[in-house]
């Protein structure tokens, strides 16, 4: 489906009108689940998560079948500044990694029973650096959302994002301190491994970053201090809310694109959970201002959409207790 929009605020309309949760559905899971042979809540997390799931689907009795992992890739102008612990070239090599089955999101996404996706969003054109410059004009964030937005399969049942791009922690970072506030200090951690030196850069150039071009709308950050590959990401959750799939959420940089949608919208993201809390600090921080609890926590701080693709066991774990489990009258068990 082609995107709908080919201006910002266009696409902050589409935002707009967003359709929320099936209240049906929600009464059908909960009649039910106060039927299965357990005592109340003693799934605790589970009982919810099967609840917000069938309540996007629109139907009461939904698994997940069809889950897609897309991962976008792009490169940072920011980086010539020495914000990483590896060159520019490294994602181009890593994409080809992908396409060869060689990297972590392959394993993970092929256990799952998952489409994997990779777009590689002109990488030969890093984004410029935002100490100086808009990271994106106008005709290039929208390009980067509209990519995302036709990325999703409409037939999928489940979409998680992940991303590869040298340098896009510190785009992350600066994105999360211009829509939620605070130092850089508070958002900057070491990425890929920097050194101290690399840790002080990367905390100036976001300090910079933010004071040129703090203070805007939030879709416009996500224009000056993202990356397409954020764009994109940004793109497919609000795509996959547009089509009802639920959406799982990695880690920190994912979140921090995610979180320029919820703040131009609130409850954008309604239809997300997070699948992890990542090792990059300033995770923590973007899920607890978004009012997302993880399903893991495993000190992972890959990327990719790693956390998003093994979190799906927990999901299909909530279904399958939901669908399988007998009620007490079909059982012969007293309620008590």
């Amino acid at each position: 489906m082609a995107a709908p929009f080919t201006t910002l605020s266009e696409f902050q309309t589409v935002l707009s009108t967003l359709a929320g949760p099936d209240a049906e559905a929600v009464a059908a899971v909960r009649a039910r689940d106060a039927q299965l042979t357990k005592p109340p809540g003693a799934l605790g997390r589970l009982e919810a998560l099967a609840e917000w799931y069938a309540s996007w689907r629109g139907d009461a009795s939904v698994r997940c079948e069809r889950p897609q992992v897309i991962v976008f890739a792009g490169n940072h102008g920011v980086v010539a500044q020495g914000v990483s612990a590896f060159p520019a070239e490294v994602t181009v090599q890593m994409v080809a990694n992908f396409h060869a089955g060689g990297a972590a999101i392959n394993q993970l996404a092929e256990l799952a029973g998952a489409q994997l996706h990779v777009h590689d969003l002109a990488l030969d054109a890093p984004v410029a650096d935002f100490t100086a410059a808009p990271a994106m004009s106008e005709a290039e964030v929208v390009s980067a959302l509209s990519a995302g937005w036709e990325a999703v399969d409409p037939e999928a049942d489940l979409v998680m994002t992940g991303e590869m791009g040298i340098g896009n922690t510190t785009s992350a970072a600066a994105l999360a301190a211009a829509l939620f506030g605070g130092e850089a200090e508070e958002w900057v951690g070491r990425g890929t491994g920097v050194d101290d030196v690399g840790l002080a850069v990367k905390r100036r150039v976001v300090s910079e970053g933010v004071a040129r071009h703090g203070g805007q709308a939030p879709l416009e950050l996500l224009r000056c201090l993202g990356g397409r590959e954020l764009a994109a990401m940004a793109g497919a959750i609000a795509s996959a809310r547009a089509r009802r799939i639920p959406v799982i959420l990695d880690g920190f940089i994912c979140c921090a694109a995610a979180a320029a949608l919820e703040k131009a919208v609130p409850g954008a993201l309604d239809h997300a959970v997070a699948g992890h809390r990542s090792a990059e600090a300033a995770h923590a921080k973007v899920l607890d201002a978004l009012g997302k609890e993880p399903l893991l926590d495993l000190g992972m701080r890959l990327g990719e959409g790693t956390g998003a693709a093994l979190a799906v066991q927990i999901l299909r774990g909530a279904l399958a207790c939901h669908h399988g489990m007998a009620t007490f009258a079909q059982a012969g068990v007293s309620e008590g």
